[in-house]
């Protein structure tokens, strides 16, 4: 047998098959019962068996929840947090201590403070400069540095001085930052 009876009879089966299929198609007479379920009802019915999941928990599976009590005492600190009677009124969160230094060596040490502050997100700093009761034959020079500090540095808000002498008085002064 050459390749080409091979293939001959390659196509007569071929051609074969597709006359059986033809046939196939050919309407006959249905052998299904008169009231027997069609494929579409089936399914459906295979549907209904399926567990039902309540759309609630269906919802609360695909989205998860949502706790609103902390993100309005979230909301409600944002809040408080930029009211300015609450930070006129709170405690300073770091402190500074100048006695001692040089005004060259304040101005760095204030700088680098406010820096730092900064980028740790505080809002009320001290600076705590003393009143200058051991300086003799001059005035107070670092309560005077820090007051054109202030007032040079963008990153410096309000200022002034604790209501209580025991707060340091008129020797320190408070400092909120923007």
């Amino acid at each position: 047998m050459n390749m080409g009876d091979i293939l001959a009879q390659w196509d007569d089966i071929k051609r074969q098959e597709k006359k059986a299929a033809q046939e196939k198609k050919q309407p006959q007479s249905s052998h299904k019962k008169a009231n027997a379920p069609t494929a579409d009802e089936k399914i459906a019915a295979a549907n209904a068996q399926a567990p039902k999941i309540n759309p609630m928990e269906l919802w609360l599976r695909r989205y998860g929840t949502v706790d609103k009590d902390k993100i309005a005492e979230e909301t409600q600190e944002r809040t408080r947090q930029q009211d300015r009677e609450y930070v006129l009124n709170m405690k300073p969160e770091a402190y500074l201590d100048l006695h001692g230094l040089h005004q060259d060596e304040a101005q760095e040490r204030l700088d680098g403070f406010i820096t730092d502050c900064k980028r740790r997100g505080l809002r009320k700093v001290m600076i705590i400069h003393g009143k200058g009761i051991h300086t003799h034959d001059t005035d107070p020079v670092l309560g005077e540095l820090v007051r054109r500090f202030i007032e040079s540095d963008k990153r410096c808000g309000t200022s002034g001085h604790p209501k209580n002498k025991a707060d340091g008085g008129t020797g320190a002064t408070w400092i909120i930052l923007k």
